[in-house]
C-alpha cells in the first residue's frame, strides 16, 4: 500500500471495544482506541444494547484518531471483528428489538438440547454445520426467543451477529462472512451456505440473514454518509466484511490452513478457546467446527469461564489476580456462568478439598487450576478430533501458543505451563484480534490475501518459555473432582 496509509481492525468483544490504527505497509500499531461495554443480566441472562456497541466504536476510533496522530485522510480501510454468536433483532427501522443476547447466555441450553433431538442427534448436526448446538450459538438463542418472548421474533426485519450489525452500520450493506456464520446454528459448512431444512427447522426466513461474503475480507463497501461523519473518516475508506473474533485472531497469527496443528492456539480472555488452522473440515461432535474467514477451517473448542471468573474469586477472596500459589489439596471449579466445554450450562462452581491450613492465596491458585484444567482437556478433545493422540509424547510436547488478555498476566500463563507440560510461546502483541481485522482491512482496500499481509507485517515478535515438569497431582485431582460432578449432569453414574 502507499507510504503512511492507515488501516483500523476493530475488535467488538464481550466487555469493551478497541480500535487498532495500524500502518498498512509495516503492521506497525500506531494507537488503540478504547471503549466499555455494558453487560447486563441474572439468572444465565447476559444481553447488551447494540447501539452501546456502535458508540463505544465511535469512541474508540476517536480515541485511536487522536493518540495516532494520523490525519483521517491517511485511513484507506476499516473492518470489524466481533464477539461470536450474539443474537441481534432488528425491526424494520434497523434499530434493535430487545437487548442482544450474547454468547454467554445461557438460557436457551434447553433448546439447545431440543434442537439437536429433533434433527437426530448430535452426529446429524455435526454433519451440516460442523458443531453440535449448545446455549452458546444463535440458533439456541433464536430459539428461546421464538418460545418466550413470540412477539419479538415475529417483528423481526433482520437477524443479525454482533459483527454483522455493526459492519452494517457501517456501510448499510446486510453482509457477513463464513467464519462468522459458521457459529450461528444454520450456516452449512458442508455446503458453505444457509442450510435450508435447519433454517425451516427453526422458523426463520432466509430473507432476515445477511448475505454471505466469499471471505472476510471482501471489500463490501464504503462508509456511509452518517457513519463516516460518525467517525470522523473518509466516506471513501474501503470496508471489509469482518469476521469473528476468533477467527480475525487466526489471521492475526498468521494462520492460514497448514492442515498440521504444530502450535495449537489456547487463548485467555472472558472465554477459555483452544483452536488450530486446518485445510481438512473438521467433524466432531466434540467440538466447534468452524469455517475460518480465509476458506479453510477453525476446529475450535470453547470454555465460558476464564479470565472473569478467576477475577471473581479474587475478588472475593480480597486479593490481587497475581497473589496466588498451587492449590495444594483444594479443588475449585469455577463455572460461575455455567460451562459450555463440557456442556453444562446449569452448573455452579464447586469448592472441595478444604484444610484447616488452607491459605486465601492457595485457594485463588486453585480457581486458575480450574479453569486451565478445563481448557485444557478441551485441548486434548481437539486433539482428538482431528486425529492426533494428546498422550503421544511427540503431540505433547508440541509448543502451545498463548494469546488473549490472560497471556499477559503471570499467573496465569505459569498455571498453564505447570499444568500443560508443554512449551509455551507468548506473542508480543497483546491486540490480534484488532491486527487480525487490521489485515482484512488492509486485504479490502488492496485486494491482497489478508493472512499473508499479516504474516509480512512486523508484528512476529514472541517470548518463547520452555517446557516445565508437568504437575500431574494437581492434573489428576482438579480432573477426579471434574469428572465426578459432570458426570450426573451428563447422564453419567
Amino acid at each position: 500500500m502507499p507510504p503512511g496509509t492507515v488501516v483500523i481492525g476493530v475488535d467488538s468483544s464481550t466487555q469493551s471495544t478497541k480500535a487498532a490504527f495500524v500502518d498498512a505497509g509495516t503492521g506497525r500499531l500506531l494507537s488503540v482506541g478504547r471503549a466499555p461495554h455494558v453487560v447486563t443480566g441474572e439468572a444465565g441472562a447476559r444481553e447488551s444494547d447494540p447501539e452501546v456497541w456502535w458508540r463505544a466504536l465511535c469512541d474508540a476510533v476517536a480515541a485511536g484518531l487522536k493518540e495516532s496522530g494520523v490525519a483521517a485522510s491517511a485511513v484507506t480501510g476499516i473492518a470489524v471483528a466481533g464477539q461470536q454468536h450474539g443474537l441481534v433483532v432488528l425491526g424494520p427501522d434497523g434499530r434493535s428489538l430487545r437487548p442482544a443476547m450474547l454468547w454467554n447466555d445461557t438460557r436457551s441450553a434447553p433448546q439447545a438440547a431440543a434442537l439437536t433431538a429433533a434433527l437426530g442427534g448430535a452426529a446429524a448436526w455435526t454433519a451440516r454445520t460442523g458443531s453440535v448446538p449448545v446455549a452458546a450459538i444463535t440458533a439456541s438463542k433464536w430459539q428461546w426467543l421464538r418460545e418466550n418472548e413470540p412477539e419479538n421474533a415475529a417483528g423481526a426485519a433482520a437477524v443479525r451477529l454482533p459483527h454483522d450489525f455493526l459492519t452494517e452500520r457501517l456501510t448499510g450493506a446486510a453482509v457477513t462472512d463464513p467464519g462468522d456464520a459458521s457459529g450461528t446454528g444454520w450456516y452449512s459448512t458442508a455446503t458453505g451456505a444457509y442450510d435450508p431444512g435447519l433454517l425451516e427447522l427453526l422458523g426463520l426466513d432466509a430473507s432476515l440473514l445477511p448475505e454471505v461474503a466469499r471471505t472476510g475480507a471482501t471489500r463490501i463497501g464504503s462508509l456511509t454518509s452518517e457513519a463516516a461523519d460518525a467517525l470522523g473518516l473518509p466516506a471513501s475508506i474501503a470496508v471489509a466484511a469482518g469476521t469473528g473474533d476468533n477467527m480475525s485472531a487466526a489471521v492475526g497469527l498468521g494462520l492460514g490452513g497448514a492442515g498440521l496443528l504444530d502450535h495449537p492456539v489456547l487463548s485467555l480472555g472472558t472465554s477459555g478457546t483452544v483452536f488450530a488452522a486446518s485445510r481438512t473440515r473438521p467433524a466432531s461432535t466434540a467440538l466447534s467446527g468452524f469455517a475460518a474467514t480465509d476458506g479453510t477451517y477453525l476446529p475450535l473448542a470453547c470454555t465460558l469461564n476464564c479470565t472473569l471468573a478467576v477475577d471473581k474469586i479474587a475478588a472475593l477472596l480480597g486479593l490481587d489476580r497475581e497473589d496466588a500459589v498451587p492449590g495444594g489439596e483444594a479443588v475449585l471449579l469455577p463455572y460461575l456462568d455455567g460451562e459450555r466445554t463440557p456442556d453444562l450450562p446449569t452448573a455452579a462452581g464447586l469448592l472441595t478439598g478444604l484444610r484447616h491450613d488452607t491459605t486465601p492465596q492457595q485457594l485463588l491458585g486453585a480457581a486458575y487450576e480450574g479453569a486451565v484444567v478445563t481448557v485444557l482437556r478441551a485441548l486434548d478433545e481437539l486433539l482428538r478430533a482431528c486425529g492426533l493422540d494428546p498422550a503421544d509424547p511427540e503431540v505433547a510436547a508440541r509448543p502451545l501458543r498463548l494469546i488473549g488478555g490472560g497471556a499477559r498476566g503471570h499467573a496465569w500463563v505459569e498455571t498453564v505451563r505447570r499444568l500443560s507440560g508443554r512449551p509455551l510461546i507468548v506473542p508480543d502483541s497483546g491486540e490480534l484480534v484488532a491486527l487480525g481485522a487490521a489485515a482484512l482491512a488492509a486485504a479490502a482496500a488492496t485486494g491482497d490475501d489478508p493472512v499473508s499481509i499479516s504474516t509480512g507485517w512486523d508484528t512476529g515478535k514472541e517470548s518463547q518459555l520452555p517446557a516445565t515438569q508437568r504437575d500431574s497431582n494437581a492434573w489428576e485431582r482438579v480432573g477426579s473432582v471434574l469428572d465426578r460432578a459432570a458426570a450426573p449432569l451428563l447422564g453419567g453414574a
